[in-house]
Order: C-alpha cells, then sequence, then structure tokens
C-alpha cells in the first residue's frame, strides 16, 4: 500500500512514517497542504493520513476539495480536535475514519488495515486461498496448518494480490505500492520479491503475465 503523510509535528510525523515502513507499505510525508497537493498529482496513492491544522491551512476543506473533484482515495483523519462537532465535520467531509491524537500506533496499523479492507470489497479479514489460511488484520499465514513467516514487504506485496483476486498488477504498480519516492528501487526488486514469496506459500501462488504483470494465482 501507499500512503500519503499529510502532517506538520515532525515528531509524530516521524514516528508514523517509521510504523507504516515497519508495516511494509511505503510513505510519503509532506507537512503542508500545497506539498499534498503537488505529491498527489504526482503519483496514486492507496491511502491518505490528514491533519487537520496544518501552517497553511485546515484539512477539513482540503479533504472536501478532494472528494468534490472526484477523488477516491481513502482517507484517515489524524487530529488532536476531539470535539463530536469536529469529528462529525470530518466524517461528513468524506473521511473514512478518525482518530484522535495521542494514539497508538499499532491501533493505527489496525485502522489502516481496516479501512484498506473495506475499499478491496472484502471487509472480512479472514481469507482462504487453496492450502493457504490468510489473516489479514493479524498479519498472518499458514499453510496446511503450519506458520508461514513473511517479512514485511513480502507481507505488503502479497496483500496487494490477496485484496485484488484475479486482477493483473503491472511491476509499475506494485512499485508504487511498495516504495516512496525517495526509495532507491533495484531494477528486480519485484522479481525477487515474488520469487521469494513463490517459495515460502508455492510456486503457484502468484501467476505472471510475461510483459505485463502478475496475478494473484490458485494453487
Amino acid at each position: 500500500m501507499r500512503v500519503l503523510l499529510i502532517e506538520d509535528d515532525t515528531v509524530l510525523g516521524a514516528a508514523v512514517r517509521d510504523q507504516i515502513k515497519a508495516d511494509g507499505h511505503s510513505v510519503d510525508w509532506v507537512t503542508r497542504l500545497d506539498e499534498a497537493r503537488d505529491t498527489l498529482s504526482a503519483g496514486i496513492f492507496d491511502l491518505i493520513l490528514l491533519d487537520l491544522m496544518l501552517p497553511d491551512g485546515r484539512g477539513v476543506p482540503f479533504l472536501k476539495n478532494l472528494r468534490t473533484s472526484g477523488a477516491v482515495t481513502p482517507v484517515i483523519i489524524l487530529t488532536a480536535l476531539d470535539q463530536i462537532s469536529d469529528r462529525i465535520d470530518g466524517l461528513n467531509a468524506g473521511a473514512d475514519d478518525y482518530i484522535v491524537k495521542p494514539f497508538d500506533l499499532d491501533e493505527l496499523s489496525a485502522r489502516i488495515g481496516s479501512v484498506a479492507r473495506r475499499y478491496s470489497g472484502n471487509p472480512n479479514p479472514i481469507v482462504t486461498i487453496g492450502p493457504l489460511d490468510i489473516d489479514l488484520a493479524a498479519r498472518s499465514i499458514h499453510c496446511d496448518g503450519k506458520a508461514v513467516a513473511l517479512t514485511a514487504r513480502e507481507w505488503a506485496l502479497f496483500e496487494a494480490f490477496v485484496q485484488r483476486p484475479g486482477q493483473l498488477l503491472s511491476k509499475a504498480q506494485l512499485e508504487e505500492r511498495l516504495y516512496s519516492f525517495d526509495d532507491t528501487v533495484d531494477s528486480n526488486a519485484i522479481e525477487v520479491h515474488v520469487s521469494r514469496l513463490r517459495k515460502k506459500l508455492g510456486r503457484d501462488i502468484i501467476e505472471t503475465e510475461r510483459g505485463l504483470g502478475y496475478r494473484l494465482g490458485h494453487p
């Protein structure tokens, strides 16, 4: 998943960025709304984490403009504004969730996963694919009853396929989900991660359409 973090608190922003990266996702972090607009125009994001009090404006009008323009990217508000009226304004503006600071970083990870599952069309965190029993909330996989350990990056890649069963994902699309603008990406990074997933989960778990991309297989 590729996340845009809009947060001007440098301490909190760094903690949230590191948490998202530790979960295997890519994150681009900006501290102003004008930077957020430029970043959104330059790339496609799977989720936006939005503070409501930025140096150059308020988050609610920014969110309303996003929704008016037709943007459907899920948005989670992160804010110190804890009044019921603030929550209502944020949710009515088009937010998918509203988290009041201070918050637990593990709870943030759980809420990110919950929103992502809703947008994938299947809010159920339990998925079965052939011999694989997958718990998207717990980020765990069992193959024929035995636990399989994935790295954070491998999990993020596998989750991309699970959330889009049957959909062909190009190498560029997968790189966008796993890496931010300032990451250095090896030319064969996706191929390496796919190879490792096949070794751990079965060679048929991911199918290759040569020259086009990859899709979830049917082991």
